[in-house]
């Protein structure tokens, strides 16, 4: 019976955390509509720069640091992890698994080394 929850719990964990982001950014988006709407409503008017601002929000210029820095705690820890168990195999395993999340973070270490700061 518990293995049957186990399964469960691995299908429905990410579902719901993937429903819950998307939710929360589609009443983000309902929310700015309504706030934009309350302000036309009221003889408000919208500039060119607040309606660019609004369409299309600007990642911040450091994103790319931000991301390598999650991607290499990311390694690190799958590195801890295989420093845990005891069997050699297996510590062998965690550091190929480690590989790919260390390869992504440095890709995003090198794009922001390279990106334009001025943007």
């Amino acid at each position: 019976m518990t293995e049957m929850w186990i399964g469960f719990a691995a299908v429905t964990g990410p579902v719901i955390l993937i429903a819950v982001f998307f939710w929360f950014r589609y009443r983000t988006r309902v929310d700015m509509q309504n706030t934009i709407r309350a302000a036309l409503d009221k003889g408000h008017e919208l500039t060119p720069d607040l309606i660019d601002r609004i369409g299309a929000p600007k990642a911040p210029k450091d994103k790319d640091f931000r991301l390598a820095v999650i991607w290499l705690a990311i390694a690190v820890g799958l590195v801890l992890i295989g420093f845990a168990v005891p069997d050699p195999e297996a510590f062998r395993g965690t550091l190929a698994g480690a590989a790919f999340p260390f390869a992504i973070g440095v890709a995003y270490l090198i794009l922001h080394r390279f990106a334009d700061k001025d943007e």
